[in-house]
Order: C-alpha cells, then structure tokens, then sequence
C-alpha cells in the first residue's frame, strides 16, 4: 500500500452549537510538517468564538485544505497526514501508529472529531488551497466557479479565464453585492479568490462599477466613498438572532428610577472588608436578579413554539451581555443560583475578560435562561433592549449618577439609575413582569432585603 493510499484526511469537526462553518485564522503547521496525537494544527474563527483545532492523527502533513481568510464549512477536508516511515518517527513517539489509527477524540472541548473515521470519501473531488507533493497522484478536479468536471486536457488560456473560487460563502457574498468574479483579483493559493478578496474590491469605487447585478437581488447602488461591511461572522449570528427575537417575541419593557446608594454604601463595605476578593456592582445586580427570579420563576423560561408551550427552567443560566471587538456576545454563566456574591463576582470577571480575548468555546455562549444587561456603562440611562432569543426577559441597568431625591421628606443629592425589564408577554402578565422588576428596585435601595429573601 502507497504512502498516498494510506493517508488520512481529518475534517472540520463538528463544532456544535448550529455552528457549520468556521474561517481560518492561522495555520500552526506547514506541509511536511511532522505532527503528533492532539497537536493545534489551526487556528479557527466561528460566529461564535476563536478556538484551536487538534488533529487525531499522527504522522507528516501532506496538504493544508485552506488559507488563512477562507471560510471551511463543517465536515469539509482541514489538514491531510501521511504516516511517518520507520526512520521518521520521533523519539518519544513510539505508539503513533497505534494513535493514528484509532484517533484521539478530543477535538475541541465537548465536541467529538465529526467525521466517522478515515474511510469516509467525498464523492466529488475537490480543489486543494494548498501544493500537494509531487507524489499525491494525478491532478484532480475542482469545485472552482463553472467548472463541471476534470481540467485534464484543457487549454490554459480556458483555464486561466475562469474565476477560482471554492467556498460558497464568497460567491453567495459576490451575487449579493452584484460583483463580478471575474473582476476580482485572487490572493489565495493558485488565485483562488477569498472573502478578504471579495471585500477588499467591494471597497474599492472603481471595482464595483464593474459590477454586474443580480436581477433576483434588489440593492441600492453603492456610491463612491460608500463602506461596504458584509454581515459575516459573529456580526451575521447577532443579526439573524435579533431580528427572530423582533419576529417571534411580544415584547413589553417597563422601567423604574431607583436610588442606588444603598448598593453603592454595601459594596463599599463589602470590599473594605475582603480588599482581596472585590465585589462589583453588576455582581450585586446579579445576586438581586437570582433572588427576583426565585420568586418569579415565570421569567427564567422560554416559549417552545412547537410544542405550543412554556418551559421554565430548573437553573437560571445567567446571561451578561458583554460588548468585544467582534461585536455584542452573551456568555453564559450556568447554574447561577449555585454560587455565592463572591463567586459570582469572580466567575463574571473571568468570564466576560474571556469573551472580549474571543477565547470562551462556543457552548460558554449559548444556553442562557434569562441576561443581565448593564447598558450604564455606554453613558445612557435607558434603553428598550431586544430580548436574547430564545429567553424571556432581560433586566437592563443605566449608569448612576447624582440626581435630586426625596428622603424622608427631604430633598436630597442621592445616586440614582433606571432600570428596565424586557419581557415576553407569552410567559406573563404584567403582574409578574411588574413584580420582579419592584423586588430587584426594592433590594437596589435596601440591600438588606436580599438576607430576607433567604
């Protein structure tokens, strides 16, 4: 048996979540690198998060399907491994060939490799992004635009006319913004034409008076000067998400103005107390959420369209909206009602650091039965907030600041903010809704209610 024949392509695992495609960030290994049992061979942008894949497979690397930029959809080739003849095996790696065959499993955390085995076999061969060796065998066809089968044979200057393009979200990204491929210069491995390519001539006036629209797609004419940003990636997943919540979800907010210097006097003793573990005042907010929702479970649910019923949850997997580079994520903080004031204090600074990095996995950002969304710190002081689908509601907070207040009958300068309840009118009425919001305003203003509530 070959070296050719006894390769093993490992694919794009299954990344969970929905997710079905992931872009290349970096490749960690090169052709003709030697690579070992669960060694990061690339590195991986999902709408979701960046996450380094392990390969399963030991041995040399043969290709790398894919360029940094492109887009991979799951289950599609990443990397191709060649076993290592008997003088290449690395000292300390022995049992390689043991591993190589079995594979490890361990993908990426909670998800398995996704792709049934080596003796899987795509039915249509596709393009390589990266050189094969000279031993990989006779040229193949492609899945490049308008190429319907083999290119043996074929006159170069054919082949030189046709557009080179593999993924399908860069011609679906074309269609829509009426470019023409064939205007578009490719940067990738043999011309292959990449999202970053599609962009960058979208960006540029000239090249899109080239354009050739689409009849099926109905677009206002760029004009010159126009910034043309496609909805890829994390962008697209909060726009889709958004917009079904506006669809599917009858919203009501309601708000209250609260005097929040209690909270701010309990923090300051909280902390002066345990200087070493600080309390912030969104891990308060928090504690008040979870004692709202224990009694108003209504609102730590979710409406199952088609079962035509509401569920609610066991646990309140809390939500904290945190803004990042990549746009607005959600992590997820499971189980909530678990953990102290101190642990909740840690777990969402640990946790929202690690969404603004992009290093949280895909499952840390999903899942959530209720969000906390401190909007204050924009400088606003209201807002009518979307509902994160599939939960019920959502408390938002608005900055403090000093305002006049009415103390015992006094005027008095005190600390104040607003705060807004945004809820699913299927899971409650008003009643409900109008409660939780009192309770968290009546614990803002006196904090010594939460021990009550106990």
């Amino acid at each position: 048996m070959t070296t050719v024949e006894r390769t093993q392509v490992f694919l794009l695992p299954d990344l969970g979540e929905g997710l079905s495609e992931a872009e290349i960030v970096e490749w960690r290994v090169a052709v003709g690198d030697i690579v070992t049992v669960d060694q990061s061979v690339v590195e991986v942008e999902t709408a979701k998060a960046v996450v380094d894949v392990p390969c399963p497979y030991a041995g040399r690397v043969v290709t790398l399907h894919g360029a940094a930029g492109e887009v991979r959809p799951v289950g599609q080739p990443l990397i191709t491994i060649a076993p290592l003849d008997g003088g290449d095996e690395p000292a300390g790696h022995a049992t390689y060939r043991e591993e190589e065959r079995a594979g490890s499993g361990n993908v990426l955390i909670g998800y398995g490799t996704g792709h049934g085995g080596a003796t899987r076999r795509r039915r249509r061969p596709r393009l390589s992004l990266a050189p094969e060796p000279a031993t990989a065998g006779p040229a193949r066809g492609s899945d490049v635009a308008g190429d319907t089968g083999p290119t043996a044979g074929g006159h170069p200057a054919a082949a030189a006319a046709t557009a080179l393009v593999i993924s399908p979200i860069v011609r679906r990204l074309a269609r829509e913004q009426g470019l023409d491929l064939a205007t578009v210069r490719g940067t990738g491995p043999g011309g292959v034409i990449r999202r970053a390519d599609v962009e960058a001539a979208l960006a540029v006036p000239a090249a899109r008076l080239t354009a050739v629209p689409d009849p099926h797609v109905a677009l206002a004419p760029a004009g010159d000067g126009d910034v043309i940003i496609p909805l890829t990636g994390v962008r697209k997943v909060i726009a889709d998400k958004l917009s079904r919540s506006r669809r599917e979800i009858p919203e009501v907010t309601i708000w209250v103005d609260v005097d929040a210097t209690g909270l701010l006097e309990t923090r300051a003793a909280i902390n002066a107390a345990t200087p070493d573990a600080p309390v912030s005042i969104l891990a308060l907010l928090a504690r008040i959420c979870l004692s709202g929702l224990r009694r108003f479970p209504q609102l730590n649910a979710r409406v199952d369209t088609e079962a035509q019923r509401i569920v609610q949850s066991a646990g309140v997997h809390l939500g904290i909206a945190a803004q990042t580079d990549r746009g607005l994520l959600v992590p997820v903080l499971r189980d909530a009602q678990r953990l102290t004031t101190a642990e909740l204090a840690a777990e969402l600074a640990a946790t929202t650091a690690a969404a603004r990095a992009g290093s949280l996995p895909p499952a840390r950002l999903t899942g959530g039965t209720f969000t906390l969304n401190n909007y204050g710190v924009f400088g606003v002081d209201g807002s009518t907030p979307i509902i994160n689908h599939p939960e019920a509601a959502l408390l938002g907070v608005g900055r403090i600041v000093d305002k006049p207040w009415v103390v015992d009958g006094q005027l008095a300068v005190r600390k104040v903010t607003q705060l807004s309840l945004t809820f699913d009118h299927r899971v409650c009425d008003g009643g409900v809704a109008g409660g939780f919001l009192r309770h968290v305003a009546d614990c803002v203003e006196r904090p010594a209610l939460l021990i009550a509530a106990v």
